[in-house]
């Protein structure tokens, strides 16, 4: 089977990033974003989704977290839909609860080609290391908006914030996986308008 691997890049006055992942991968990653709390929450996505992710980002972090981190959900966003292509095959939905010690995670995604963001998560800390935790948020938006994907993620029960947020990133990476692995059955898109 040839493996499915998208790359994208973007630069801007605020950042410059290039990613590449392959959704076929074994969750082998090489990440540098600047922020090495957000690295740290990019490598369970990836070790967990089993996914291969390059990220390369030089952005403005002495001004704050929010370019670099909202510009690399863009663009790990439109990777995933090039890796993606036509979406043949694919089994479309993905879903996780993924607990971390007391926390609980639930996340839902459906590559549906319509972008939506349902997210419940309240954390009781401004900040986790160099990334701020309105920022989890953010980069959850922009990931669903670019790669048009319909996803679901919450906090089903909180607790250390540290926790919360590592739990929601792998079980982002379990659903993501479960939703693009292949379903043999289906030779073409899974949807009744025959297009996603």
């Amino acid at each position: 089977m040839e493996q499915r691997i998208g790359s994208c890049a973007r630069k801007t006055k605020e950042t410059d990033i290039s990613v590449t992942i392959n959704l076929d991968g074994q969750g082998c990653n090489n990440i540098n974003t600047g922020i090495p709390f957000f690295d740290h929450m990019l490598d369970g996505f990836a070790r967990h989704g089993l996914f291969d992710l390059d990220i390369r980002v030089k952005g403005d972090v002495e001004v704050d977290s929010h370019h670099t981190i909202e510009d690399a959900g863009i663009v790990l966003g439109q990777a995933i839909a090039n890796a993606l292509g036509d979406k043949a095959g694919i089994k479309r939905y993905g879903y996780f609860i993924l607990p971390m010690d007391e926390t609980l995670a639930l996340c839902a995604v459906d590559l549906s080609g319509r972008p939506y963001l349902k997210y419940d998560a309240d954390f009781t800390v401004p900040r986790l290391g160099g990334m701020d935790t309105e920022m989890v948020r953010e980069f959850f938006y922009a990931v669903s908006y670019s790669a048009a994907m319909n996803l679901h993620v919450k906090i089903l029960e909180s607790g250390n914030n540290h926790h919360m947020a590592e739990a929601m990133f792998k079980a982002f990476g379990k659903a993501l996986d479960m939703a693009v692995s292949l379903e043999p059955r289906i030779k073409d898109v899974w949807s009744t308008k025959g297009t996603l």
